[in-house]
């Protein structure tokens, strides 16, 4: 057996939505992470909770880039592609790199999984893997051999195979079995045959590559571990991290955290995290539906909680008028929306960057709110952060943009010291906010931030009435005066405006203002374009680029930036909502690279528009 010492490499599990190619995945995740490894994954999740088995649209799959040099993407094209039935290799083998290997379980290769994939002959007695190296083992034969000695169904004895397949890419790639099993026998604690029997098939999917039983023309390979700060690690998705910065924010500020949640994909594992932090002060309401939900949130942020509602966009168009009203009440909100393709139900397991116009100006009247965009999985926790605080100081809901690609993607996080976060000051109304008179006025404001007070209900002398209509700028009671609704529209504009005197200016990634082109991006587009930008600029390429964490405001000195390049490229998942934004906020004339096909950027097609735009640039000189 050949040993091939490679910088990185990319493996895509495939198979049907009951193969347990997203379980496998994760198994080998945490196996490359305690590896040392760089690695960033994407899990492509089926469209429907469960499709006809062996259909192309029940297909699930697991994609993971790993190396020993910084790795931000997921990865263009996998190195190996693992296909669990015909579906799978029908809907995947044109994501393959040239040359790269197929491992097929020639057992699901039968009369009827052939014809529901579409195929009119068995793929595999063809020449459509030629230009490949094909490992074809009958995996599902091998895994019931492994396994016959514990008395399993059939049908149990199957669900073993990702095991095998699991153990075989293990002794492929070089890495431990130790760990996996550990979880194995605590996941199946109260089914201890169960956990021997995955064990088992584990260890002979490994056996299979140790007893050099593979030709001698397939290699096993190593990756040398990454060079990293020194610190704690952790593989994180983008979910967990915010949970954690949520709760985070709620230590940080003093606050009990509360959200008010309504389950839909793919927010809802934020809920299932939060739920399990009930001794960091957390509350979870899982709600009837999604109004609900948000006026719970409201209700908690009215009674002095950190206030939180989670969605995905067709829940946040629900929750729209509630928004509206913790605009008009001025409460402080985080809104977290985990965009997915859309519009309605649209896409629901697919990324996706469309809802920015609904965040920024997707209400009724003129509602004005701060909106910042999380970029990779570990960002989660720092935004969150972020969204809290300037919730808090400003008393306004903020909406925190993720995508199903960050939510569920996981990447190695070094865990930050809780001690060095600053923390979030909060100051509830006193009784040195009551008038001359003895009276209290809700927006009462401070003329610095143009927040009004907080006032915890209950407090004595501080009663007052809250809600949806307009309010009286001097006194906080119902107004229908014209000239206040001016007055108090302004207030509520500038409020937000005024924010970006309270964030970073906008810095470069990567080059400086003196090149041709700037890339500018938000979201998860981040690490595509990192590595883009990079490529092109060791061709020589004068390109920049800027990620933008603040969408609403823009940091102030971005127009200035901007301005001083020849030309600008927008990349994003949607029909070019930034550059929209951009043109209307900064007038500027920026060229859009769209994507809506519910799979993010690859590193190429952002390569090669802005070898397009350097082009242009010099053709402009």
């Amino acid at each position: 057996m050949d040993f091939e010492n490679l910088e990185s490499v990319v493996i895509r599990f495939a198979g049907d939505s009951g193969d347990g190619m997203q379980l496998t995945g994760s198994q080998f995740t945490i196996s490359t992470a305690l590896a040392g490894h760089e690695l960033a994954t994407f899990p492509d999740f089926p469209a429907e909770i469960r499709a006809p088995q062996g259909t192309t649209f029940g297909v699930s799959a697991f994609q993971i880039n790993f190396g020993s040099s910084h790795v931000s993407t997921p990865g263009d094209e996998p190195d190996v592609l693992v296909c669990m039935n015909p579906a799978a290799l029908k809907t995947n083998l044109k994501l393959l790199r040239p040359g790269g290997m197929v491992v097929v379980d020639t057992g699901a290769f039968n009369k009827r999984n052939i014809q529901k994939a579409g195929y009119d002959s068995n793929p595999l007695e063809t020449d459509l893997l030629a230009e490949y190296q094909t490992l074809e083992l009958d995996i599902t034969a091998l895994t019931m051999e492994s396994v016959k000695e514990f008395g399993l169904g059939n049908k149990e004895a199957v669900r073993s195979k990702n095991m095998w397949t699991l153990g075989l890419m293990l002794w492929m790639f070089g890495r431990d079995r130790g760990p996996i099993t550990t979880w194995l026998e605590k996941k199946f604690a109260n089914k201890p045959e169960i956990a021997e029997a995955n064990i088992a098939a584990l260890n002979a999917g490994h056996i299979y590559g140790e007893t050099a039983e593979l030709s001698s023309d397939l290699k096993k390979y190593h990756i040398q571990p990454a060079k990293q700060e020194k610190g704690t690690y952790r593989t994180v998705t983008g979910s967990e991290a915010m949970a954690w910065g949520l709760a985070a924010a709620g230590q940080l500020s003093g606050l009990d955290v509360m959200l008010g949640s309504y389950p839909i994909t793919p927010a809802s594992p934020v809920l299932h995290q939060l739920s399990n932090m009930k001794e960091y002060g957390v509350t979870t309401f899982q709600a009837e539906d999604e109004i609900a939900a948000i006026c719970a949130a409201i209700g908690a942020s009215f009674g002095g909680a950190l206030a939180v509602t989670s969605s995905s966009g067709p829940g946040i168009a629900l929750k729209g008028e509630a928004i509206g009203l913790a605009i008009s009440a001025e409460l402080p909100l985080v809104v977290v929306n985990s965009q997915r393709g859309g519009p309605s139900t649209g896409l629901p397991t697919k990324t996706e960057q469309s809802d920015l116009y609904q965040a920024v100006y997707g209400r009724n009247g003129d509602a004005p709110m701060p909106v910042i965009a999380s970029s990779t999985p570990g960002d989660c926790f720092y935004v969150a952060i972020e969204a809290a605080r300037l919730s808090l100081k400003y008393m306004t809901p903020v909406m925190l943009l993720t995508d199903g690609f960050i939510a569920n993607a996981a990447e190695p996080w070094k865990l930050p010291d809780i001690n060095q976060l600053a923390p979030i000051e909060v100051n509830f109304a006193g009784s040195n906010d009551l008038d001359e008179d003895g009276n209290f006025n809700p927006f009462k404001r401070d003329m610095e931030t143009l927040a009004r007070v907080w006032a915890k209900p209950g407090t004595p002398g501080l009663e007052h009435r809250i809600g949806g209509l307009e309010k009286g700028f001097d006194n906080g009671h119902i107004s229908y005066d014209g000239d206040n609704h001016q007055k108090m529209t302004n207030i509520r504009r500038d409020k937000v405006n005024n924010i970006a005197n309270d964030i970073p200016e906008q810095d470069l990634l990567a080059g400086s203002e003196d090149d041709d082109v700037l890339v500018i991006g938000w979201g998860s587009t981040r690490g595509a374009i990192e590595q883009a930008v990079s490529r092109a600029r060791q061709q020589g390429l004068k390109v920049a680029h800027a990620h933008l964490r603040y969408i609403n405001p823009l940091p102030r000195n971005l127009a200035n930036m901007v301005a001083k390049f020849k030309r600008v490229l927008v990349p994003e998942m949607n029909d070019g909502q930034l550059m929209t934004l951009l043109r209307d906020k900064l007038l500027l004339d920026a060229t859009s690279l769209s994507k809506v096909e519910g799979q993010p950027f690859k590193i190429r097609e952002i390569l090669e528009a802005i070898e397009r735009e350097c082009a242009a640039a010099g053709d402009s000189q």
